[in-house]
């Protein structure tokens, strides 16, 4: 007698169960080892979130007028005051850390590591920081200075009018 099995139509049997579940399990891996390149501010590692060692700036907070009202206030990213000489702050709505590498300079670049398009976390130590997989770049000229990173942060060009830091 042959061990065979008759189905009825709307059920499965257990090899077909589980062709269709590891097919599932499979996708599911798949579509976890795909990177977000097109909104990296939108990914979910842990860690990655911007953080700096000085007051970070919102665009909320940063788009207030300042006392000298005018136009660059308005559209403003930052107030010079929110930026410490040696460091910077990371906009993460306008996607950019602002620095200011020594008094009264003022860089900016994206917030987006060159290595493999994660947020940069921190700017610590004359240093923007991608904790992703340890990649330091200069607060100077957007240069990578350790780590896996062999890009520039890519420079963007900004505006110094008073105290209001605007993207040009």
């Amino acid at each position: 007698m042959k061990n065979e099995q008759v189905l009825e139509a709307g059920t499965a049997s257990r090899r077909m169960l589980l062709v269709g579940a590891g097919s599932v399990g499979a996708v599911a891996a798949l579509a976890a080892c795909g990177t977000e390149t097109d909104s990296p501010s939108t990914s979910s590692g842990a860690g990655t979130g911007p953080t700096t060692g000085a007051p970070s700036t919102t665009g909320a907070e940063s788009s207030a007028p300042s006392a000298g009202g005018g136009d660059a206030a308005a559209n403003a990213i930052a107030k010079t005051a929110d930026v410490p000489v040696g460091s910077g702050v990371i906009l993460a709505e306008q996607q950019v850390v602002v620095t200011q590498p020594a008094a009264g300079t003022f860089k900016c670049f994206s917030n987006i590591c060159t290595h493999q398009g994660c947020p940069v976390s921190s700017v610590d130590g004359g240093s923007i920081v991608c904790k992703c997989h340890n990649s330091l770049f200069s607060i100077e000229d957007g240069s990578p200075t350790s780590g896996p990173a062999r890009q520039p942060l890519e420079e963007k060009q900004i505006t110094v009018d008073g105290e209001s830091i605007t993207l040009a």
